[in-house]
Order: C-alpha cells, then structure tokens, then sequence
C-alpha cells in the first residue's frame, strides 16, 4: 500500500479531508493496491484543494493517475493559498493579488510602487504614468461628440428619455479629463456583509463612513495614510441609513431593528437610543437647525424627533413605506420616496418642525418599485435652478427640475432607464463635473462595475467605468471636494477611487 500524506497549517481552525481509491486489479501479481492521499488542512477553505480531492475517476480511467494526480494539484493549490497568505499578511487585497498574478513579464523592471496599508488588509496603490496603468483596474472612455445645446442649458423646460444597458459603451476612444481616475486610492475591506449606505461627512473631503447588513457602522478618515477610526456597534440588524451633523460631531443612523441611534464621533459611543414600532428605513439631520431629526419608517410615516431630548416633535402619514429622503438648502421642504415609487415633496417649519404635505408626483409606469435614491442638489445648469434625482429599485433614474417657490414642486426633466435590479442600489449626483458640462450621475450596477451616465445625451449615455470589485456594487458618494468617489459592494469592500487633478 502507498499512502502519501500533505499537510497545512497555515490556519487555525481544524479540519480534514480523506480521498481513497482503490484498484483490485493485480498489479506484478501482488493483488489490491491502495492509493491513499490525506490533506490534513487547518481552515485553509480553499475550493481548488476540495475540487482535486473531490475529482469522480471515470470507469476507464487509471486510477493510480488519478490518485498521483489529485496529490499532485492539491499540493499546486496549496501553493496558491500560501501565495495568497502572503499577500494577505502584507496587507493588500484581492485586486492586488489579481494584479500581481496577471503582470507582464518585465513587471520587476517597471514596477509600480505600493504604498503602506490601512488597518484590516487594505492597501494603498497611487498610478504613475508607467505603461502598466492599466493594473488599477480603471477603464475610462467618453463619446467624441457632445450632444448638449444651449436650449438645454437654458431656463427652457426640455425633457427625454432613454433606455441602456449598464454596459453600453459611447463610441469615442479619448477620454475627457472632467470624469477621468487615476486608479484607487485606499481599499477598506474590514466589513464581511453588504453595505447599505455610504456617506461622506458634512463639507468633509476626508472623514467616510458606511452603514453594513450586520448592523455594523464604520468611520474612516481617507486621508493619507487611510485609517479606520472607529466601528460603531448597537444595531441588531441591516443600518438602512444615517446622516452627520453639520458640524460632523455626530451621527444619527436607523436601522431595521425599529431603533434611530445617536452616535457622538469623537468617543464612538451611542449616546441616545430611540426606539420605534415597526423598520426605521431613512434618516436626515435638518440642515439648518441640527435639533431637529427626519425620521421614514415602514409605518408610512416620517417622524420629526427632537435631537436632545428623544421626543416626537411632529409626524406626517403617507400612502406607503418611506424608504429615502433628502431635505433641500433651506430645510424648509423634504423631498421622500416610498415603496410605492411615488415621490412626495414636504414642507417643514424650521422653528417648530410641523409638517405638511404638498405635492405627490406619482409615475405613470403600471409596475410600482420602491425608491431607493432620493437627492437634492441647490442648483443645475441643465434646469437652471435646484433639482432632484431619484432612483427605483427597477434601475429607473429621474431627474427633476424643483420649484421652490411653488413648495417643492417637481417636473421631470429626463429620464434613464437601466438593467433591472434584484438588489437595491443607490445613485448619486456629481455636482461639480455637472458645472462643466452635461448633467452627469454616478450609480453603482450588479456586473460589479461603477458607471457614469450623462443625462444630456439621448444616446451612449454611459461615459465612464470604474472596474475593480468583484461583487455587484450597491452605494457610491462623492467627498466634498469631489476628487474621490466611495463605492462599496455586496461583500462589505470599499474602494476610494481618486480623480485625475483638471485644469
């Protein structure tokens, strides 16, 4: 009998796998012969190792092979996971380890410099202008031609719409430098659930933070070098949404656990806890006077909570779940979706906190999908004045004109309709690409890709692609100063890509 045993002990936690083949035919007259191959591994859960061992042997095969084979490849996979480790220890990701197997043959020669990790296996990775750009995972284009006229820019109410797939390409070859990237900035990989919201701070380019499926809510400063602040745990469920306060002391997040928190950053502590009757699904600070706290529930309600004390101020009722709202500049208004895919603008006294409900547009699509985006933005070249968007569950955006002095009401400007969604992703306006030229929104898709459409143009929509998750990407935001983009995926990865400098 031969028996050849490989083991690993690369991990802790135990484990073993035992394959045994026998042949019972006589080999030089000696009888059965038994071919033994025993991976001891030590959670070293790698699927190649369970492929090689696992391998049926077909009724024509050799079956001493098969057993030489298998100890053969178990031990190549072993190889692999220890390449891997490797990696791991030295703090880089995934994506550098995809780079890393996938470089040219004259990578030691014109190789681009890595940079020291942040804290839970994220690296740093700055592009140079080495030929071998094109390992940041970054895939830029733009279309030659320029659809926008003066009639869109001007106070003349225009509207269209169209309908892409996430991977439509525009034609053009150069790439325009107002959306152009560098590659990432930082990865921050702690989290191993989905992330739910993405936010930066209030007026910050550098303080993030994301709310996860786990209940969990970490802080990170993005700056070099990138660091995890704190994680903030209390929640029992999915963070469906939070917001800071204006001066980034605080945040207040909701949750599906029926519970608003309060959280001051500066010690990572929860300082208040308010409990409710049924999901708490979207949450805002009042803009103007930090007290008052915007509360959407599955109830169809939004409840206006007094930040000191807990208590209720004010509740407005609506025909569905409130599922994401926004307030404008002044705090005088909220714009809020619900389940139902209707959007309702809100007026709000900034003293007292009364609500009222004044318009509901309601679309005219038969299939009613929740709205997973609703944002503000004070003003757009394209509409001349403050606008919303909105995106739905089914991958519909919509972009409209806001009338303030009508108390908020809406006029749809344009439209996009993308691949339908099983999972809920978010969108996000770009502001100050926007003030260049055409009307520009970034969202995240279910290919694992980050893309950016350009309202103006009736068709090639799509003008970018940012590459580098491996799992669909549901929220994105933009920091304050706009030269780096947050986007996060179903399995708790978030990458800060960093726009190139323009002139």
């Amino acid at each position: 009998m031969a028996e050849v045993t490989s083991m690993n002990n690369c991990s802790k936690d135990g484990g073993a796998i035992e394959a045994v083949t026998k042949n019972d035919c006589n080999i030089n007259g000696t009888g059965k012969d038994i071919i033994k191959v025993t991976v001891k591994k030590a959670n070293v859960k790698d699927p190649e190792i369970f492929s090689c061992l696992l391998q049926p042997a077909s009724s024509d095969s050799d079956l001493d092979s098969i057993g030489v084979r298998r100890f053969l490849l178990a031990r190549k996979a072993e190889s692999g996971v220890h390449r891997r480790l490797d990696w791991r220890c030295n703090g880089k990701g995934y994506v550098a380890y995809r780079n890393y197997i996938r470089r040219p043959r004259n990578w030691e020669n014109s190789q681009i410099p890595s940079y020291p990790s942040t804290p839970g296996n994220s690296g740093q990775w700055m592009l140079t202008s080495s030929p071998l750009s094109h390992l940041s995972e970054v895939e830029s284009w733009s279309s030659s031609k320029d659809l926008r006229s003066g009639a869109l820019a001007s106070n003349h109410r225009t509207s269209f719409s169209s309908s892409i797939s996430d991977s439509d390409r525009p034609r053009g070859q150069g790439v325009e430098p107002a959306y152009s990237f560098v590659g990432m900035h930082c990865i921050f990989d702690q989290c191993k659930s989905a992330v739910t919201v993405l936010k930066f701070g209030h007026m910050s380019s550098d303080l993030l933070a994301y709310g996860a499926s786990d209940g969990t809510l970490t802080v990170c400063n993005v700056s070099d070098p990138p660091t995890v602040i704190n994680q903030l745990q209390g929640h029992s469920k999915d963070v469906t949404d939070f917001d800071f306060s204006s001066n980034n002391q605080y945040i207040a997040s909701s949750s599906a656990d029926k519970t608003v928190r309060v959280w001051e950053l500066s010690k990572g502590l929860c300082i208040r806890v308010i409990y409710g009757v049924s999901p708490q699904l979207c949450i805002r600070f009042h803009p103007v006077n930090n007290n008052f706290l915007s509360v959407g529930n599955a109830n169809k309600e939004i409840t206006v909570f007094n930040f000191s004390t807990g208590r209720v101020i004010a509740k407005s009722i609506f025909d569905s779940e409130v599922t994401s709202m926004d307030h404008d500049h002044t705090g005088h208004l909220i714009f809020c979706g619900d389940a139902q895919g209707c959007i309702y603008s809100v007026t709000m006294d900034s003293r007292t906190g009364a609500l009222s409900r004044s318009h509901r547009y309601r679309s005219s699509s038969k299939q009613k999908f929740p709205i997973t985006t609703v944002q503000y933005r004070s003003f757009s070249l394209l509409a001349g004045g403050p606008v919303l968007l909105t995106c739905t569950k089914d991958g519909s955006l919509s972009f409209f004109s806001v009338a303030l002095e009508v108390q908020g009401y809406l006029t749809l400007r344009c439209s996009l309709k993308l691949t339908p969604r099983i999972h809920s992703i978010r969108a996000s306006f770009c502001p100050l690409l926007s003030l260049n030229k055409g009307e520009y929104i970034v969202a995240g898709s279910e290919d694992s890709n980050v893309y950016f459409y350009d309202l103006t143009r009736p068709k090639h929509t799509c003008v970018n692609k940012l590459q580098g998750h491996r799992f669909p990407v549901l929220v994105v935001a933009w920091n304050h100063g706009e030269n780096f983009l947050a986007s996060a995926d179903l399995y708790g990865v978030v990458i800060v890509w960093k726009r190139a400098k323009t002139s």
